[in-house]
């Protein structure tokens, strides 16, 4: 009895063992096959952020849905936004897993003097922030996408010295996508330089035009700021037949408007005499030729109007709470609370002017509202890392005099305002 019994004690022990090595196995391959990960710091939101936040950030940056040379890029793979989604309405982010796009030196046609991190600015914490708007998410910027979209086509920023960033900025984006030998650079004159994608036939194109209207300030060696501007509010056909046969058109004026007062407009087409009148006066005169321009010369069957609103600049540094910053200089980080209303003294009486006017035409006009969400950005200036200062000045000197608080590292800031654009050409496709 007693060695039967036993013999049955060791039969249940064996199949305890059986059972419980068997669960064992189970629980491996299951863990085996689980998604575990275990996720960097994260960094950001308003002061935290989320789990739920995070893992959007963590989800909507992996690198193979940020493919700038087109893997998996067909249209059936784009997210669009919701027709009712404001996309100029969010929160900075930061995303260091898909952000930046591009590096300085990957570059070929980047500007000196907009490499920061070349000129000796260490941080490169502002190149890595992404806009998520409020209630919906951008799609993955695909730049064969964009190509395939502008193939046969013209696409041409118009305006003043951050509409050439902007310009500088989406050839960045694309040109990674473009056999070297299919891409070239020409300057056709001192107003217009075309970006050519020769396998796509595609051209992405300049035209310096800061006032829009005509101008004294239009000839290159005008652009220096060292004459004041005199312009023709009712002219624009210098500019305007450069214009014309334009897929997609991008317009932009006001950082040429901001340091004045009183405006200097010719009296007639003669140029003989002018006369000074107030700011708005004159800005809303310039908006309205513009404005009868495109509604007279642009068949919105074929062409695509757009309007980017004004890039702000950051020279008060007691805006953002630091009395003691001298204007840009410094700056590491964007201006994390979004839940109320910056003022950096951006020129909100023109603006109101731009949306109406915009609003008003015959031709419509998609209103690029990129003001706001620029102006949480007193981090992404070029301040003191323009390679002319850096090599000319000592740099106590340098942060005092020459910070320049209005144009913008790339890459960076002006990368988004790319994205937004490639957004609304792409839904309207």
């Amino acid at each position: 009895m007693k060695n039967r019994g036993g013999c049955v004690c060791k039969r249940n022990n064996c199949l305890r063992i059986l059972v419980s090595f068997s669960i064992f196995l189970l629980l491996c391959s299951l863990f085996d096959h689980a998604n575990f990960s275990s996720p960097p710091f994260p960094r950001l939101e308003k002061n935290k952020i989320s789990n739920n936040s995070y893992q959007m950030v963590q989800e909507n940056s992996k690198q193979d849905d940020i493919d700038l040379g087109g893997k998996g890029s067909d249209e059936d793979n784009v997210v669009l936004p919701p027709l009712d989604c404001v996309i100029f309405t969010g929160e900075w982010v930061i995303d260091d897993f898909a952000r930046p796009f591009y590096k300085e030196e990957e570059c070929e046609f980047l500007d000196e003097s907009m490499t920061c991190n070349e000129n000796g600015r260490e941080d490169t914490m502002y190149q890595n922030w992404r806009w998520q708007p409020r209630d919906c998410s951008l799609p993955k910027f695909r730049a064969k996408l964009l190509l395939e979209k502008l193939r046969g086509k013209r696409l041409m920023f118009v305006g003043d010295s951050l509409n050439h960033q902007q310009w500088l900025s989406l050839i960045c984006l694309v040109q990674s996508s473009i056999p070297p030998s299919k891409k070239i650079l020409t300057s056709y004159s001192s107003s217009l330089t075309v970006f050519k994608a020769e396998e796509y036939n595609a051209t992405i194109e300049f035209y310096w035009a800061p006032f829009l209207v005509d101008s004294n300030s239009d000839a290159l060696d005008r652009r220096s700021g060292q004459v004041d501007p005199i312009i023709a509010t009712e002219t624009i056909s210098k500019h305007g037949h450069n214009w014309k046969n334009v897929d997609y058109l991008i317009f932009d004026t006001y950082t040429s408007w901001m340091k004045f007062t009183y405006m200097k407009v010719y009296r007639s087409d003669l140029r003989m005499e002018y006369d000074e009148i107030e700011l708005p006066v004159a800005y809303e005169r310039a908006l309205k030729t513009w404005a009868k321009w495109v509604d007279e010369n642009v068949d919105p069957q074929k062409a695509h109007v757009f309007f980017s609103s004004m890039s702000p600049a950051h020279v008060r540094s007691s805006d953002w709470g630091n009395p003691d910053g001298v204007k840009c200089a410094m700056e590491t980080t964007p201006i994390l609370n979004s839940s109320k209303p910056v003022n950096v003294g951006t020129n909100r009486q023109l603006f109101g002017i731009a949306v109406n006017i915009t609003g008003s035409m015959k031709v419509s006009v998609d209103f690029l509202n990129i003001t706001t969400l620029s102006e949480y950005r007193k981090d992404a200036h070029i301040s003191v890392y323009n390679s002319f200062h850096v090599k000319l000045l000592p740099r106590e000197q340098k942060l005092i005099r020459d910070a320049d608080c209005l144009h913008w590292c790339l890459p960076g800031l002006p990368d988004t305002w790319n994205e937004l654009l490639y957004t609304r050409i792409i839904s309207q496709s």
